[in-house]
């Protein structure tokens, strides 16, 4: 990957985000990094600033470029890709990651039983951000013949993900609006697709389980980053247009693995 490749990860101060604006540093790439958890103003009291994952990109080799974000507000994604469009004039990558999950609980219950709040966590926070992050990518996408990466979670047809009604929503709505997406983009030589990670160890997770209570098969947050390097480096990637691709799907065809060892793995000590 050349160094003047240019990234936008939307909400990166921590998780899946963090993780692949990492891996994308160590390609030399120029990643703007945003998310509205600053140094300025926290939002939450889990670790993790648009400011820290910009250092750490910087620190692994590339130049991480912190933009506070409030992604409910379409001003300010309008006025982080026009700062885009000034510096670069285009875009080679948009990962539309931005989302309120961590409002949620992590199990679920029958859907009159769950706030309606998470509605807007799930769909106007998360959802809708997607939608918005690419509606401004776009024409610096179709610059560069660039690749958006939306994240959710693969839907389970025979269930509702995660026992939540609101986050099955979401989940669903993330692999449709890539479709969309992608037949809209694809013409214009820009590939779209969801990649669904697995269960990732992100600070929220590790927050609210600790490290000696998580189920074997975790993912480290890197995990997904190291998926979007690789199809960002296939030239043939136009293959995973508007699908939902999951990230141990990826590792088996492009053959890499975790940075991490799973610490409920087998050899994990008891």
């Amino acid at each position: 990957m050349a160094s003047e490749t240019v990234a936008v990860v939307t909400g990166a101060a921590r998780g899946v985000g963090r993780g692949i604006a990492l891996v994308l540093g160590e390609t030399g790439a120029t990643v703007y990094v945003t998310d509205r958890e600053s140094r300025g103003r926290r939002y939450s009291e889990l670790p993790g600033t648009v400011e820290d994952t910009a250092d750490q990109v910087t620190a692994r080799g590339g130049n991480g470029i912190p933009v506070t974000v409030d992604h409910t507000d379409d001003d300010a994604v309008a006025a982080l890709f026009e700062l885009v469009r000034t510096e670069h004039g285009g875009l080679d990558l948009l990962v539309a990651n931005a989302c309120n999950g961590n409002a949620l609980p992590f199990t679920g219950g029958p859907f009159w039983t769950l706030p309606l709040e998470h509605w807007r966590n799930m769909m106007d926070v998360g959802v809708r951000s997607h939608l918005v992050s690419a509606w401004y990518a776009a024409p610096l996408l179709m610059e560069r013949g660039g690749l958006a990466v939306l994240t959710g979670y693969t839907p389970d047809e025979n269930g509702v993900t995660a026992g939540h009604v609101f986050y099955d929503l979401a989940m669903s709505s993330v692999s449709r609006l890539a479709c969309t997406l992608a037949h809209d983009l694809e013409p214009h030589g820009v590939t779209v697709l969801a990649l669904s990670p697995g269960f990732t160890r992100t600070e929220a997770i590790l927050g609210a389980l600790g490290v000696e209570n998580l189920p074997p098969g975790t993912d480290s947050v890197e995990f997904p980053g190291r998926a979007v390097r690789a199809l960002l480096a296939d030239a043939d990637v136009a293959r995973y247009a508007g699908r939902t691709v999951p990230v141990a799907e990826l590792s088996t065809v492009y053959g890499f693995q975790d940075a991490e060892p799973d610490p409920a793995g087998p050899d994990a000590t008891p």
